[in-house]
């Protein structure tokens, strides 16, 4: 019988699915979902073989564990038997902007209830999620914590006030490295470049910096140093960065998007 029912089947739902799947966490058949009426549910079942179930009650009578992955907006209008039908269960919330507080609300009777942040790039498993619980989790619920969002990537745990911080930088963050990936292309296009070529420089330029950072650990600053010429072309490059202030746009950008988190919240 299903252990893990998933109230929504849109992208991250899929890519929690794809990833208990590929790491042999989980069976199909441990496995169920339901969507709200947009055909995302049959068609995660028809693609993975796990099971669609036809309604709220038959999903969750069977499952231990409930990830809520549907769209924030729709909370609200959620059917009120999951008060009763999530009693006892462990609730883990994908939803953005809504605290523990309000969740506890939809499931007073919930064993426990976890909010976290996943990020996009979770869509290839190369994400990392925020989360932080209602109350201490047992052993065997961290377990299935760290298997369900660590099927997108990596993990962490913090407090809830600090997931506005999470949202503003690695929840909103993928914008802005496909924002800056966009603005390399254009650049090298002006610069004299065919667009194609432009694209496929700036592409592979971010993702060999990303994987050098990732595999060596050095400091970011270190390695810049390590590019950088006295009076070269890159120096030349990043004077006009420090010109403009680049790394204060860059803070102002998180600070503006949690700030925005934070006033998104106080509505959930």
């Amino acid at each position: 019988m299903p252990k893990i029912a998933f109230v929504g089947a849109g992208r991250m739902a899929s890519a929690i699915v794809d990833g208990l799947l590929s790491k042999n966490i989980c069976a199909p058949t441990e496995l169920s979902c339901v969507d709200g009426g947009d055909g995302t549910a049959r068609a995660l079942a028809a693609r993975t073989g796990i099971k669609e179930a036809p309604d709220l009650a038959t999903l969750l009578t069977a499952a231990e564990t409930i990830v809520l992955a549907c769209k924030p907006q729709q909370l609200a209008g959620l059917d009120p038997r999951l008060a009763d039908l999530a009693a006892g269960k462990l609730v883990l919330s994908i939803l953005a902007g809504k605290r523990l507080a309000r969740l506890a609300e939809v499931f007073p009777r919930a064993r426990n209830i976890i909010r976290s942040m996943p990020n996009t790039p979770g869509q290839i498993g190369a994400g990392i999620s925020a989360w932080c619980a209602r109350q201490p989790l047992s052993p065997t619920d961290r377990g299935a914590v760290d298997d369900i969002l660590g099927a997108l990537g990596k993990v962490v745990a913090l407090d809830e006030p600090d997931l506005d911080a999470v949202t503003g930088l690695s929840g909103s963050g993928p914008a802005y490295v496909f924002e800056f990936a966009a603005g390399l292309r254009d650049a090298g296009e002006a610069a004299g470049l065919p667009r194609a070529i432009a694209w496929q420089l700036a592409l592979e330029t971010i993702l060999g910096s990303a994987r050098l950072m990732a595999r060596t650990g050095t400091e970011p600053e270190t390695l810049r140093d390590q590019v950088t010429s006295p009076n070269g072309t890159t120096f030349a490059g990043l004077q006009r960065m420090a010109a403009r202030d680049f790394r204060g746009l860059l803070k102002e950008t998180v600070i503006a998007a949690t700030e925005r988190s934070k006033e998104l919240s106080k509505d959930g």
